[in-house]
């Protein structure tokens, strides 16, 4: 299914966030993600112009009629009509490992420059000023995924020039790090969309770069809110707003309990 509706003008930024999220996602596509809004940007993406991706949970759900508004990676409304109730195992190991993700979504606590990612600790590991759950499987998505979409708030803390720690590896330290790392995919397709933005990695240095702002939002912005230098694209193209159509569909079918989305339709 096409959505093609009139664009909307009742919309929040991590709404739109979600958006533009799912729209990189294809039909057809196999999907990996954990939960939080990377499976929200799936369910929105299944149940509008992708309706036959496969989508693939860490925890070893396989092809699921995904229901409104899973919590985490064992809600069981994420195992409805499942193709398969498997393991971590499954996921990580016998689809993952061997290849067959086109899409592996993750967020994460830092994003610098190369487009690594650290959900791990802030501030030194042996001492750190945060700890966090760390990697689940962000490291093994991002370590063998055709391609890496990530979904995160734009903030300064969030994209500084290195992170602390290398939980889940970008380019890691330029256009050769993910080869000399001994990566399966070394020329790894990366895209992170935020609430200001969205940045692809330019395989040829190894290192972000803007591609596309946010409506309303001008490139300043995003470099104020952002510790590390981007490239930024010679044709710098603006995120289309939702169409109402896409508005609809996020807030009756994917999040009708404003379980992620607080506060949004309600004037």
């Amino acid at each position: 299914m096409t959505v093609d509706a009139p664009i909307s003008t009742d919309y929040t930024a991590n709404e739109l966030m979600v958006i533009e999220a799912s729209r990189h996602i294809n039909d057809g596509d196999m999907v990996l993600a954990g939960t939080g809004m990377p499976l929200i940007a799936i369910t929105l993406a299944q149940k509008s112009h992708a309706p036959h991706l496969c989508a693939v949970v860490e925890t070893g759900i396989i092809d699921p009629e995904l229901l409104p508004s899973p919590v985490s990676v064992s809600d069981p409304r994420i195992q409805y009509r499942a193709v398969k109730l498997g393991s971590l195992r499954d996921a990580l190991a016998c689809v993952l490992q061997r290849g067959m993700i086109d899409i592996g979504m993750i967020g994460g606590a830092q994003i610098d420059q190369f487009a690594n990612v650290n959900s791990t600790v802030i501030g030194d590991y042996a001492a750190p000023r945060v700890r966090f759950p760390g990697s689940g499987g962000a490291n093994d998505v991002a370590s063998h995924s055709r391609r890496l979409l990530i979904i995160t708030r734009h903030e300064k803390r969030r994209f500084p020039e290195r992170v602390d720690y290398i939980t889940s590896p970008g380019y890691i330290d330029g256009p050769d790090g993910r080869r000399k790392a001994g990566l399966p995919t070394p020329q790894q397709d990366i895209t992170i969309v935020t609430d200001l933005c969205v940045m692809e990695i330019d395989k040829g240095v190894g290192r972000l770069k803007v591609a596309a702002l946010m409506p309303g939002v001008t490139l300043d912005r995003v470099l104020d809110n952002t510790l590390f230098k981007p490239l930024v694209a010679e044709r710098l193209a603006q995120v289309e707003p939702p169409s109402e159509e896409y508005i609809r569909i996020l807030r009756e079918e994917v999040d009708p309990q404003r379980v992620y989305f607080r506060g949004a339709g309600e004037g």
